[in-house]
């Protein structure tokens, strides 16, 4: 063989050779890696944002010790963001303006499929990390109104809640089975803290309160006005539960506020704490791993935050888990 034979040939197997590896080169750098769409893969913020609700409430002071849980063991930034609470911490974590965002598992729900006050367009990146406390549905009077039932409502100058709050959903829900609407009565939508400063001037009668009890504007108010919580009675209860499943029964025992003397019965949702789909697995399974096995401190906080357990983790959970959250749960037996 000729030595431009020897080349042409050699040049035609290199010429080969090159081919094959670019195209099998080509078509895994078009795929998206592996894992990329679920979190295993994905974004890693120097510093997080919780949104949690207004300062008068549950949400902010325990989301507040949560990211400080999250600074001391993962090494991420974290702040807590004071906002309108459940139903707008739903579209914050759809506009990507949070990374994480304490919610009730009904707005979660709701959000997710598309459904209620999301009607127009679901919540597609909205994932869990786990349930954290029972939020009590909590209807507060003033004794001077004379408000001895939810049924004595109509009329009265009521706040149902801070607008996009997961609030204004629950007080309407409740509404609903006493055959009233909001049209009945004189609404107002003032936060948790608003509302109790009313109540104190006199300028409200009522207010729906849906936090883990005690909540601290109640607490504030109990001490400087004559108030009183109204108990569902038992054929509205079931009235509630039958439709609406994600409500449980709950009862406030005596003396959870000031001058109160007996049990309230009343409804309760689960609080949850919800993430961005996009958000790195491994930062994410750091993040729950922190929450469940550091509760002490959030303890101080709120007492509501015994509830934050593990083997809980899953109640009034709808909406998929995080992959990042669910290979904890996995590792606690908490997932199969």
């Amino acid at each position: 063989m000729t030595m431009i034979g020897r080349v042409s040939k050699g040049f035609v197997l290199a010429l080969a050779l090159i081919m094959a590896l670019t195209a099998c080169g080509g078509n895994s750098q078009e795929d998206p890696a592996p894992g990329a769409s679920d979190g295993a893969a994905g974004e890693k913020p120097s510093s997080l944002i919780i949104a949690t609700g207004g300062t008068a409430g549950t949400y902010y002071p325990l989301g507040g010790g949560i990211a400080n849980l999250i600074q001391d063991k993962t090494g991420t930034g974290a702040t807590a963001q004071v906002t309108g609470a459940a139903v707008e911490n739903m579209r914050l974590i759809s506009n990507k303006e949070v990374d994480l965002a304490i919610t009730q598992g009904d707005i979660a729900d709701y959000a997710a499929k598309g459904t209620e006050m999301f009607s127009d367009g679901a919540v597609a990146n909205l994932q869990a990390i786990g349930a954290l406390y029972q939020e009590t549905i909590q209807i507060v009077v003033t004794e001077k109104s004379g408000i001895a039932s939810v049924s004595e409502l109509k009329g009265k100058k009521v706040s149902v809640g801070a607008p996009g709050s997961g609030t204004e959903v629950n007080a309407r829900q409740i509404l609903e089975a006493y055959g009233l609407t909001f049209d009945d009565l004189n609404t107002e939508r003032l936060s948790f803290g608003d509302s109790a400063k009313k109540m104190q001037d006199g300028g409200l009668d009522a207010a729906f309160v849906t936090a883990g009890a005690p909540t601290a504007a109640i607490n504030e108010l109990a001490a400087t006005t004559g108030i009183r919580l109204l108990t569902i009675e038992d054929d509205k209860m079931k009235a509630i539960t039958d439709k609406y499943k994600y409500y449980s029964q709950q009862v406030i025992p005596p003396g959870t506020y000031p001058k109160q003397d007996a049990e309230v019965k009343t409804v309760a949702v689960k609080a949850i704490m919800s993430v961005r789909s996009e958000l790195d697995a491994q930062l994410v399974y750091d993040i729950t791993k922190a929450i469940y096995e550091n509760t002490e401190p959030l303890i101080a906080i709120n007492a509501k935050a015994n509830e934050i357990q593990t083997d809980k983790a899953l109640e009034g959970i709808s909406i998929p888990l995080h992959p990042g959250a669910e290979k904890y749960l996995k590792e606690k037996g908490v997932v199969q």
